[in-house]
């Protein structure tokens, strides 16, 4: 189900009843609104850590039926991950183990986001659609950081891994609706272009909202959500990627003569 339609499919859960014993598998791809939370800590408020799992990855659904996928099975629990990640295995597909559920849903997040800005800036410059990828992907990670999520799951497949895969697919919604708003189309009228859900358009929005409910900084993301909705021309957009200098590294102080030589010692 799309990531939106998570809190009446909560109501609905707690209408029909799960047993006790069952886990629940999220395979959303976004966040939840109003607060742009990722769906694994909403579902982990009603059933507690230990029994949710998500799924991410490269998976196309019909590559995977025909060629198969690298899917990311994350959870809390252990023989959870195991349990669902063999489940596919004994299907013939790859799938990875991780303890990592927030990171690979917000990796996920970011490959959605950087596929629309990639489409929205590649006809102005394949560089400026690498620029703008890789500060979204930055920006992300210092979101999942305070959520408890890993940089490693970022570089892995749920992430770089996820984003190759949609930004090289012909039928990439998130990229399409991206070459959309450079051609003018409004937000509001891409999904009937595409002819299925763009969940990454609204995904954008409740991103923005929850970097600054954090009060992280994230300049591009925000401007690619001013974008969507039309109060930042494309090119006002695109100036921004390509001026944006990202903060230096933090150079570390040289040591001490002490400090060298108690290194040396420990070396010997």
């Amino acid at each position: 189900m799309p990531s939106k339609t998570l809190p009446d499919a909560l109501a609905d859960l707690a209408r029909l009843g799960v047993s006790p014993r069952a886990g629940v598998v999220s395979l959303a791809k976004g966040l939840v609104p109003p607060d742009g939370l990722s769906p694994t800590i909403a579902l982990e408020s009603v059933y507690g850590s230990q029994r949710i799992a998500c799924v991410g990855g490269p998976s196309h659904a019909r590559e995977m039926v025909e060629a198969g996928a690298g899917l990311v099975c994350a959870s809390r629990s252990e023989a959870l991950a195991h349990g669902v990640a063999e489940a596919f295995q004994r299907a013939g597909v790859v799938c990875e183990v991780s303890d990592d559920p927030v990171g690979v849903e917000l990796a996920g997040v970011a490959k959605n986001v950087a596929a629309v800005a990639v489409g929205a800036t590649q006809a102005q410059g394949l560089n400026a659609a690498g620029m703008a990828a890789a500060d979204i992907f930055l920006e992300v990670l210092s979101l999942a950081r305070v959520s408890g999520g890993h940089a490693r799951t970022f570089v892995g497949r749920a992430g770089t891994g996820d984003l190759v895969a949609t930004a090289l697919a012909p039928t990439s919604r998130n990229r399409s609706a991206g070459e959309l708003l450079a051609a003018g189309v409004p937000a509001e009228a891409i999904e009937e272009r595409v002819g299925q859900a763009v969940e990454a358009l609204e995904t954008v929005r409740l991103l923005a909202h929850a970097l600054e409910r954090e009060r992280l900084d994230a300049p591009i993301i925000i401007a690619l959500a001013h974008l969507i909705e039309g109060s930042m021309p494309l090119d006002d957009w695109v100036a921004l990627v390509r001026a944006m200098q990202p903060a230096p590294a933090r150079f570390s102080r040289p040591s001490t003569w002490w400090a060298r030589l108690r290194a040396w010692f420990r070396r010997r």
